[in-house]
């Protein structure tokens, strides 16, 4: 029987840091050198940047993308910089003009145009207050001297009540109505570095720009259209750099005038709701020169304008971010350099000592879920470290110990995690699954939960019975099953029916238990062949081991993801014994007390999986015999045939 090489597992390996804690560590002021693991993106965005290129940024969330997008803007060439200027149209109000500056002349601009009018209105204010007030005077003294009766005196004072309310509305009127005063659209006085806007999630108003409703259209008491014009995100980014993450979320229309932005670099703004009165005004042309810096997740690019992808590479680079890095000296330094960011950046949590640096690292590996790697999906491990300072603090602790990180996992766990724990103890309540005695026909399988950091417990049954259909075997398969894992099936099932001797003229029914949720991929599929092949040859298996792996149809073993977690998940369902792919061995990182829990078993064919998971006897030893035949027959052929092509 394979043993567990358990000297492999887990990472003894210490790193050499020469700091007491992470308040010694030197943080980068500049943001791209912030950016952890993503070495070769990190050239690319400086030389798009020398450039002035689009990028698009594709990858998984949490691995740097917004951060990169930000030091881009950092690195970015500062161009001279304008003012943008709105002016009205007399000739037609709903065209509104656009002028263009030196950045800081548009202040000096606005502020001489509002000095003038602000002097022209007093001018007109004084006027309309004095005359009618002369008026009355001189009525008064005219009447004083008896020039005309008390009548004619009435009607004096009363024309010049009149004109004094008259010359107050009319002066509101034409301070509306003929409004000269510019509006500064774009202010970039004293910027010193590109502009950065992150576009995100905006509305077509807020990233392409909008024209104001105005509800008072008439009477001269609604607000010239030139004055209701609002800016969009493209142009306060004209110059720098604007950042749109998950732009598949952005509506295809809003894709097109993004485009088209790109293409003129300038783009009219017009109100965006049909039912606003700013629908009818549209500016002329503002400028738009900006970067575009766009991210997303690989599966979502189908939803990205083709036309605007088709700019994007054509204009740009195209860039794939790592998922991971190699487990190197160096790369633990960078993984310390980023706890340090994180202590910093947050502001309220004390900094890490070196053992608490170490659990850290020991963390990243883990999620990696590779072996030789850690992870790159800092914003999870930033959780971590964030939770970690929590607990140090609700403790009094002045330093973050490696006891506060363990405490800190358990706290903080996954929501998938926490509804797998409370899932696999109401299946141990209820004796869902067995983890001791032996039973024909039934395997602990393990599987993994959202992004693979929750593992769990999924018990499979399987029976034979006489065919449906006269003469044709069946294989039914339930348990809200996806694709993938129809496909394992189907895949397993030439493996068992290649084992037996007769020709199998039998349904046999799988049953994944209680997986509401559903089950996808194939890792079950060793699960499932050793169980149907229990039913099948009526040989009990051992249910003190639970067992994952993907097998291909000539009885394989080949390896799967998400193995530290579904070792976790056996280890607190009580198993004593877990099968694992050999070629997955090494990717199982989980601290030392826990692996002196169970026994991991690596195996690389079917064959090895048979003989530690079935019961001892006759039934057995001659099942291992005939498949071991079957496995040296389907061998021959294909080494014979590479043969064949290496001597052509």
């Amino acid at each position: 029987m394979p043993k567990a090489k358990s000297k492999k597992l887990g990472s003894d390996k210490k790193s050499t840091f020469a700091f007491k804690d992470t308040s010694e560590v030197i943080v980068p002021k500049s943001l791209l050198s912030q950016v952890i693991g993503q070495d070769d993106s990190v050239k690319l965005v400086r030389k798009a940047a020398a450039q002035k290129r689009n990028v698009l940024l594709v990858g998984i969330p949490g691995t740097g993308k917004s951060l990169l997008a930000q030091a881009m803007s950092e690195i970015l060439p500062v161009q001279q910089l304008q003012d943008i200027l709105i002016y009205p149209n007399h000739e037609d109000p709903n065209s509104p003009k656009v002028r263009i500056v030196k950045a800081g002349d548009g202040k000096k601009i606005l502020d001489e145009a509002r000095l003038d009018v602000t002097k022209s209105e007093q001018s007109m204010r004084m006027f309309s207050f004095f005359l009618p007030i002369g008026w009355m005077i001189l009525a008064s003294v005219f009447w004083k001297l008896g020039w005309y009766p008390d009548v004619v005196f009435a009607a004096l004072l009363l024309i010049g009540a009149v004109l004094l309310i008259g010359l107050a509305i009319g002066g509101q009127m034409r301070s509306k109505e003929g409004a000269s005063t510019p509006k500064l659209l774009i202010n970039n006085l004293g910027k010193k570095i590109a502009p950065f806007f992150e576009g995100t999630g905006s509305r077509a108003g807020a990233l392409l720009g909008d024209v104001r409703h105005d509800p008072l259209q008439s009477g001269g008491l609604g607000t010239p259209p030139h004055l209701r014009v609002e800016p969009g995100m493209i142009h306060r980014a004209s110059g720098g750099v604007l950042f749109i993450d998950e732009i598949a979320t952005l509506p295809y229309k809003s894709q097109q005038e993004l485009l088209s932005a790109m293409q003129e670099r300038k783009f009219s703004i017009t109100g965006q709701s049909e039912n606003s009165s700013g629908a009818m005004t549209r500016t002329e042309a503002v400028p738009c020169d900006f970067v575009l810096v766009a991210a997303g997740s690989y599966d979502d690019l189908q939803k990205v304008h083709p036309a605007l992808r088709s700019r994007i590479r054509g204009y740009g680079y195209e860039v794939y971010m790592n998922n991971d890095m190699k487990d190197t000296e160096e790369n633990r330094h960078k993984i310390a350099q980023f706890v340090a960011q994180e202590v910093k950046k947050d502001k309220k949590i004390p900094h890490f000592d070196k053992e608490a640096v170490e659990a850290i690292i020991f963390e990243a590996k883990r999620r990696a879920q590779r072996k030789g790697k850690l992870t790159l999906k800092l914003r999870d491990l930033g959780g971590l470290v964030r939770a970690a300072g929590d607990v140090a603090r609700e403790k009094g602790h002045k330093i973050v110990s490696a006891q506060d990180v363990y405490e800190a996992k358990v706290s903080s766990k996954t929501l998938e995690a926490q509804m797998v724990d409370k899932a696999i103890e109401m299946k141990r309540d209820y004796e869902v699954y067995l983890n001791k005695g032996r039973a024909v026909g039934r395997v602990n399988g393990l599987a993994v939960f959202g992004d693979g950091s929750a593992g769990s417990i999924i018990p499979i049954e399987a029976a034979v019975s006489p065919p449906s259909t006269r003469n044709v075997s069946k294989v039914i398969a339930t348990g809200k099953l996806g694709e993938i894992a129809k496909e394992a099936v189907e895949n397993v099932s030439v493996i068992f029916k290649k084992i037996s001797e007769k020709k199998l003229v039998k349904d046999i029914h799988i049953q994944f238990l209680q997986t509401y949720e559903g089950v996808e991929g194939d890792s079950a599929s060793v699960s499932i062949a050793t169980a149907v092949i229990s039913a099948i040859e009526d040989i009990p298996i051992r249910q003190d081991i639970a067992m994952t792996g993907s097998l291909s149809v000539r009885g394989e073993v080949l390896p799967v993801g998400g193995v530290s977690s579904k070792v976790s998940a056996a280890i607190m369902a009580g198993f004593l014994e877990v099968i694992v792919p050999k070629s997955n061995i090494q990717d199982i990182v989980l601290p030392k007390q826990d692996l002196k829990k169970i026994k991991i078993i690596p195996v690389s064919g079917l064959t090895e999986v048979l003989e530690i998971a079935l019961e001892k006897g006759t039934k057995k030893k001659k099942l291992l015999a005939q498949l071991k035949k079957i496995v040296k027959i389907e061998k021959t052929p294909l080494i014979k045939k590479v043969i064949r092509k290496t001597r052509a």
